[in-house]
């Protein structure tokens, strides 16, 4: 094994962020955790995880707090997972997206390379940026997103996580400094906040509410359970070439529609009695609403050995499941509005 190492993760106790502590902490290192604790992120969901990590309740674009946890820690590794991703929320109101996601990011790559030059540049430092394939717009009916592919976002949201890659390039490209930015299809699994699209038809359905489907459905998704982007990261990090971007996807693609039936029912045989299916409503659909998004996945495989490894049948089978037995987890993180709530 390993000497232990110690971490730092932006965001971990979010969604991804805590998958992505709990498989460091898997690996014997420790973790620094720096989150807001917004309405997105709770204790609760670093609360299964056993071993050495520790929470800073920070603001990622707060520099004098960044600089404080820089002082009082020296990292191994920076993962930078702390992001405003709700895209309805960033087209009411772009303003705190381009706070957390772009200037966040600019506070954070300061003060990694300030820790960096002062230890004398370590060639076995990483910093990793945790980005999202809707940076690059969106496709049509064929073909995959590659590396190649231009940058083109089309929501406020995909355009601050654009801005933030661009960020990580020019400090490697300026500083030297060591970076990987890997960049993910839609997640799905447990801890996952109601307001995305899984659990929210899981909670609706749940309490008999409408299950609201953007104008037909139609929309194509690419889909990974969390602790396989995980482990993707992990990978990255490990063989990774400093400078590179790598793509996290599973190559299962699901229209948005069939995916809520899906949903339906695996309800249906968690908990049988109500016509989940009746419940589904189109809504008016989103501005912009990108229409499909799929990566090419090949060249991260072949250079950092990575391939998703759980079932998308199963993992939803698995998701649906915890979300119906943890019904106050759901409860909590609905009522969960500001940080140390």
């Amino acid at each position: 094994m390993t000497a232990q190492q110690t971490w730092l993760i932006t965001g971990g106790a979010g969604f991804i962020g805590s998958a992505l502590v709990g498989a460091v902490i898997e690996k014997g290192h420790r973790v620094i955790v720096l989150d807001k604790l917004t309405y997105a992120g709770h204790r609760q969901n670093l609360e299964w995880i056993d071993g050495a990590w520790e929470l800073v309740v920070a603001d990622v674009a707060d520099a004098d707090a960044v600089r404080a946890v820089f002082d009082a820690h020296t990292f191994d590794v920076v993962i930078h997972a702390a992001a405003e991703s709700h895209v309805d929320n960033s087209i009411a109101g772009a303003g705190a997206f381009i706070r957390s996601n772009v200037l966040g990011t600019q506070v954070l790559l300061d003060a990694t390379l300030v820790q960096w030059q002062a230890r004398g540049k370590p060639t076995d430092f990483r910093y990793l940026q945790v980005s999202t394939d809707e940076v690059y717009g969106a496709l049509g009916s064929t073909g995959h997103f590659t590396l190649d592919s231009p940058l083109a976002p089309n929501s406020p949201y995909a355009a601050s996580k654009a801005s933030a890659d661009l960020l990580v390039r020019a400090w490697h490209k300026t500083h030297g400094l060591p970076t990987l930015t890997t960049r993910c299809c839609n997640n799905y699994g447990p801890r996952q906040h109601p307001e995305k699209l899984i659990p929210r038809m899981i909670s609706q359905a749940l309490a008999g509410h409408p299950l609201p489907v953007y104008g037909d459905g139609q929309q194509m998704r690419e889909w990974i359970h969390v602790e396989d982007h995980a482990a993707g990261v992990l990978a990255v990090l490990a063989k990774g070439e400093v400078g590179g971007i790598y793509h996290l996807g599973s190559g299962v693609e699901s229209r948005n529609l069939d995916l809520v039936h899906r949903v339906c029912d695996e309800l249906t045989a968690c908990v049988p009695g109500a016509d989940y299916q009746s419940l589904i409503t189109h809504v008016t659909d989103r501005l912009g609403h990108d229409f499909r998004y799929a990566l090419d996945v090949a060249p991260t495989q072949q250079k950092v050995g990575f391939a998703a490894r759980i079932a998308f049948v199963e993992g939803l089978r698995d998701t649906v499941r915890w979300y119906v037995e943890h019904p106050q987890w759901i409860t909590a993180m609905l009522a969960h509005k500001q940080a140390n709530v």
